[in-house]
């Protein structure tokens, strides 16, 4: 029997879920596009929460359920305006409010409820979400959802942060993605310490070498049969249509090339390598990568101050180059982006006019809010 397999005492309590960590540009579509050839999973386009949860403080109080539904409502919408729509799937606000309001409250209690919900409905057993950056997330996770799972997938920190550097959703920096980097792998890391049988953890470039191999041992942990269907990505559907949205995803629709793990070295200097590799000289020997350099790069508060003014400046310009290249690309990442902002500005609005002896306990949230604010507008 598979670890994880499905017990019939299950049946009733709906699809089990699984998370995928700890950040993205690991493989992550690569691995989810073939699982998702099985009947017994499902794992749509992710929300990415992360984005969401600097405004989620600042809804105040959610035991009231006209803030609570709020709340909902404007988690349905952040799925509405995702660049993938999630096939055959419409939520209800009203249904997700009945469906939540006796439960823990939280925005992840209303993710997922989205993602059980959706799962349900085509009939999995397994449900995962794509959202590698909840990882920090997963105390909270455990706590709402005793029976989560977690596949964390590991790559070689110098190709992902390769492909970090040239990713909008990322820093255009080296030092900023590797740091990045690291704060991920030490979520991952805990959670596996503290609870080793919910983390399988496996390597990218495993999967580049023997894509069956990884899958079944996937399959296996979550309790699914393996298919041989999952090693032909060229009939996924899905595939064959995100990767003609982004230039991130444009190779999603093809079997892997062993051969580009070591595009790195064409891409980044040897200066970045040893940066990259300073920082995180213990996650490569952990996970058994080889480094190219003696790893001491020397780093300082002025180097990462430099590296974010430098950085900002890149990321307008890659904005305005994707606006130009592909502007179905750029029109739906804006979508959301402003989707965000309206939210944040009728957040902020909201709590600067709540009853003086409400405001201190909204000081912090708004200022988060701000940042996030500040944030996203150097995204855009």
């Amino acid at each position: 029997m598979d670890a994880h397999a499905k017990d019939p005492g299950r049946a009733a309590a709906g699809p089990r879920p699984v998370l995928m960590i700890p950040l993205r540009r690991c493989g992550s579509h690569a691995l989810r596009l073939r699982l998702n050839f099985s009947p017994d999973f499902y794992s749509p386009y992710p929300l990415h929460i992360v984005d969401f949860m600097p405004l989620a403080e600042l809804y105040g109080d959610l035991g009231d359920d006209s803030t609570y539904f709020q709340m909902i409502v404007d988690v349905v919408g952040l799925q509405a305006a995702s660049m993938v729509k999630w096939a055959d799937v419409v939520f209800d606000p009203v249904a997700v409010f009945d469906a939540v309001k006796d439960k823990p409250r939280s925005v992840h209690r209303i993710v997922w409820e989205l993602l059980l919900q959706a799962g349900a409905r085509h009939n999995a057993r397994i449900v995962m979400d794509k959202s590698l950056d909840s990882v920090h997330y997963a105390d909270e996770l455990i706590g709402l959802f005793g029976d989560m799972l977690f596949l964390n997938v590991v790559r070689d920190p110098r190709a992902q942060i390769s492909s970090m550097n040239r990713a909008v959703i990322h820093d255009f920096d080296t030092l900023l993605n590797a740091l990045t980097w690291v704060k991920a792998h030490e979520a991952a890391k805990d959670l596996s310490a503290r609870h080793p049988a919910r983390v399988l953890t496996i390597r990218y470039e495993d999967f580049l070498a023997n894509q069956e191999a990884v899958l079944r041992n996937i399959c296996r942990f979550f309790g699914i049969e393996f298919l041989p269907a999952m090693l032909d990505i060229a009939q996924s559907r899905e595939a064959q249509q995100i990767s003609g949205l982004s230039a991130l995803w444009e190779s999603n629709c093809y079997a892997p090339i062993a051969a580009n793990a070591d595009k790195f070295k064409q891409a980044l200097s040897m200066e970045e390598i040893e940066i990259i590799e300073t920082l995180t000289r213990e996650y490569m020997d952990r996970y058994g990568y080889e480094r190219m350099t003696r790893a001491k790069a020397k780093i300082t508060p002025g180097i990462v101050i430099a590296a974010r003014e430098r950085s900002e400046a890149l990321k307008q310009k890659a904005w305005a180059d994707l606006a130009q290249n592909n502007f179905r690309d750029y029109a739906l990442r804006r979508m959301r982006a402003d989707y965000i902002q309206m939210l944040r500005a009728r957040l902020t609005a909201a709590a600067a006019a709540r009853p003086a002896k409400d405001k201190d306990s909204m000081y912090i949230d708004v200022a988060s809010a701000a940042v996030y604010d500040s944030a996203e507008r150097a995204r855009l």
